[in-house]
């Protein structure tokens, strides 16, 4: 690796994540056996996909994250709520809930903050809400954030991927308001070993990509080179 950059070991950081419409039950199990044998955080799947990652990492390390109102956050929260239960239900033990982006536009701050709590009260585990940070200004950014930390989330994360991705610079703003009072979930467009270590260095205590397997065999040729 470059002088540059201390040796991380990247994989605990990781939320190995398949999120695309045409992920198939193979594509889950393989993304299972993959978490379980590099050592990554969690895998991150669909709803419907929860309760085969959850009978597959049974007793295994790697969490079971699922995504909430995803990708839009405008669902009704009656919904979110009943979709959070249920993947808990199922086996989830992480949730990446998308924040309702309309509300935060028009400064329906007190709906945005009851859904947010409403869900880590229900659920009693650890929500990620994920702000689309790309859409939003910083102004927005810091409002959002302080909203959700109030309501008891346990990770802020950037984005959905849709929208754009994580950048070193909104981490670093999320970093300076939550003053590592929760964690900071990077997420979109993480695909090469630098951006990886670039947005841990500037704060994320998670990673989300589905190119987790290839990092790592980035980061092996990079430290080979450097040997």
């Amino acid at each position: 690796m470059a002088a540059d950059y201390p040796e991380i070991d990247i994989a605990p950081f990781i939320d190995h994540t398949l999120l695309i419409p045409t992920a198939t039950p193979a594509q889950v199990e393989q993304w299972c056996e993959e978490a379980d044998r590099f050592g990554f955080a969690a895998v991150c799947v669909y709803p419907t996909y929860v309760r085969q990652a959850a009978e597959l990492l049974h007793s295994k390390n790697p969490k079971v994250c699922t995504v909430i109102g995803f990708p839009s956050g405008a669902t009704t929260s009656a919904t979110k709520l009943y979709e959070a239960q249920e993947a808990v239900e199922n086996g989830a033990t992480e949730l990446d809930v998308v924040i309702n982006l309309g509300w935060l536009k028009t400064g329906e701050t007190e709906k945005v903050h009851r859904e947010i709590a409403e869900i880590c009260e229900a659920t009693g585990r650890p929500v990620k809400v994920i702000l689309e940070t790309s859409l939003l200004t910083d102004t927005e950014k810091k409002v959002a954030a302080e909203i959700c930390m109030d309501a008891g989330a346990a990770f802020l994360k950037t984005s959905t991927g849709w929208n754009g991705g994580a950048t070193v610079a909104d981490v670093r703003l999320l970093k300076e308001i939550t003053r590592e009072r929760i964690g900071i979930k990077a997420s979109g467009g993480i695909r090469t070993v630098h951006q990886a270590l670039d947005l841990i260095l500037a704060g994320a205590t998670r990673l989300g990509t589905s190119h987790s397997v290839f990092l790592l065999q980035e980061r092996d040729k990079l430290e080979k080179n450097d040997q």
